[in-house]
């Protein structure tokens, strides 16, 4: 956004001047500011950092770079702002019935396929009837999930989804985009895997396929051209070239030399490079993600994790700004909660808990954990248990440094804390799925996933065999998620979930760090770009309507000042 500096000149006159000016003078017109307004045109082209692969949104689910294209060819029923709140999209209106089972949708007149053919409720079906059959292309939850719902095209622009029981999230699952039924039709999904429609699609979105560049044989870029029909109004862009790129610094290489405009994604190893670039604006916007760590609250190994007091000292004594300002590079936002700040469900009033070492060993020594007159120089209780525990943490270098920094805080305070690096993998699926740590600093990735919907992750019932690896069993906090996802109206929720994340700041089952940011750079030469918080990193192009390279200055309007009476 653009700021303007008014200058006001004003003028000393002795009353004779004054009373000759005003009498004899014509007034001076004053021009009215004018904003310039966008015109259609121009063409942007973007360093995409990935590959490609197919652009089908039935594939694309493990290929980002496959997304952010898909995200300007295809349409869904909805979009979510950046606070996570559902906006229309295909879908013109949408009712949810008193019980929270039956969604009905009424969708747009008139939407047409890049090809000309209308787009009706029958699209929609078929999309939802392929990703039932999606192989290893879709995630195998989210087959099951469509598996139990009932969809039913009631007229050409009418539809109605009707759920096993009330599930206030179901909105989250209606942002995939919509294929052609005409196009894709009598296909199993395996044809569709390797159809030629995956490298020519036809979708309904801003902007429409044009053709593939390919250089020695390999794909190297997909150009598109604006969709003149498009139902909320064309794009002012009339061309954007994604150009293929192995990382941000090869990337930057190609803005320098003039090849590019933008860049998908700036890593922290050119970050500095990239601001130093005079014509590249960076765009800084949250992950849907969360660093934490877990306690695994029923390990008799480690009793002591079960003591809110000594949940909270440790929590108090890491210095989590040193970790994102100087482990991080400032690439991350510290973190109070399990819900994202700016959603619609994030609590405003949720405390922050400051790095106090001095306070954390306060807390220590008033829940009873003291250190020895002899022996080891760990604390322990009066029944002789010390504060000795193992962290878990994944096999990287950054969480390596990360574990290492939070190991040293600890050590401040007499605690006992042994690393230990396991694969990703390994960590999820087995030592947390079983339940085998006692300790652990994970990633919680909330991709695509703008309805918060904390309940896999806190609620009791999850405890055994869910994703409640904490083993957390708070009714009450329980009873709120429970609520909360059966509840349609946003209101209630929003009530709910602040309940929560109060009982969640209290008792702190886990310990939240911090929130990754993401970094993305283009030219001054584009305008109107906005980046709020990022569900997925193709939502960099929610805005993508009023971004525009040309711009008309109208013409200047003269106001002319009604003369003052003598």
């Amino acid at each position: 956004m653009k700021n303007f500096r008014w200058q006001l000149l004003i003028i000393f006159l002795t009353g004779l001047v004054v009373s000759i000016l005003l009498l004899s003078e014509r007034p001076n017109p004053v021009l009215s500011p004018q904003t310039p307004e966008p015109r259609r045109g121009g063409a942007y082209t973007e360093a995409l950092i990935g590959q490609f692969n197919r652009l089908n949104p039935l594939l694309d689910f493990y290929n980002p770079a496959d997304r952010d294209v898909d995200r300007l060819l295809y349409s869904a029923l909805l979009r979510f702002d950046e606070r996570g709140l559902p906006q229309a999209d295909l879908a013109e209106s949408w009712g949810i019935s008193q019980d929270g089972t039956v969604y009905n949708f009424t969708l747009r007149p008139g939407i047409k396929w890049h090809d000309g053919q209308p787009l009706t409720s029958a699209d929609v079906v078929f999309t939802i009837e392929k990703l039932r059959e999606g192989g290893s292309a879709v995630p195998a939850d989210l087959q099951e999930f469509w598996k139990s719902i009932d969809v039913k095209a009631l007229s050409d622009t009418a539809l109605q989804f009707r759920l096993p029981e009330p599930f206030a999230p179901f909105l989250d699952y209606l942002t995939f985009g919509i294929v052609p039924k005409h196009l894709l039709e009598g296909r199993t999904f395996d044809e569709i895997v390797n159809a030629d429609f995956n490298m020519q699609p036809v979708g309904s979105g801003p902007y429409r396929f044009d053709r593939l560049i390919v250089e020695n044989g390999t794909i190297t870029g997909v150009v598109l051209s604006a969709n003149a029909d498009y139902y909320i109004h064309p794009p002012y862009i009339e061309q954007i070239v994604f150009r293929y790129y192995p990382d941000s610094a090869t990337a930057l290489q190609a803005f320098r030399d003039g090849q590019v405009q933008g860049i998908s994604q700036i890593t922290s190893d050119v970050l500095a490079e990239a601001l130093a670039e005079p014509n590249l604006a960076l765009y800084t916007a949250r992950r849907p993600e969360l660093s934490l760590i877990l306690f695994n609250l029923k390990n008799a190994d480690v009793p002591f994790l079960q003591d809110v007091a000594v949940r909270r000292a440790l929590y108090t004594a890491i210095n989590r700004q040193y970790l994102v300002d100087r482990i991080l590079q400032g690439q991350a936002i510290l973190a109070d909660g399990p819900i994202f700040p700016g959603t619609w469900a994030y609590y405003e009033g949720t405390p922050r808990v400051n790095y106090n070492p001095d306070e954390a060993q306060n807390l220590l020594r008033e829940a009873g954990y003291t250190l020895p007159a002899e022996g080891e120089p760990v604390r322990v209780n009066k029944d002789g248990v010390a504060i000795r525990f193992t962290l878990l943490y994944p096999d990287t270098p950054h969480h390596r440094a990360l574990a290492e920094a939070i190991q040293t805080d600890w050590a401040q305070l007499n605690i006992d804390v042994q690393l230990e690096a396991v694969p990703y993998d390994v960590l999820v699926q087995q030592r947390l799925a079983e339940r085998t740590y006692q300790a652990a600093l994970v990633d919680l990735n909330l991709s695509r996933s703008p309805d918060p919907d904390p309940y896999p992750f806190w609620d009791q019932v999850q405890a055994t065999g869910g994703q409640n690896y904490t083993q957390w069993d708070h009714k009450l906090a329980s009873e709120y998620l429970e609520k909360a996802r059966i509840t349609p109206d946003i209101g209630e929720r929003t009530r709910l979930y602040r309940n929560f994340q109060v009982i969640f700041a209290e008792e702190l089952p886990a310990l939240p760090l911090f929130y990754p940011v993401y970094n993305y750079g283009i030219s001054q030469q584009v305008q109107g770009v906005r980046v709020g918080p990022l569900f997925d990193t193709a939502d960099r192009f929610a805005t993508i309507l009023e971004w525009h390279l040309l711009a008309a200055r109208p013409q200047r309007t003269e106001i002319t000042p009604s003369p003052t009476a003598p």
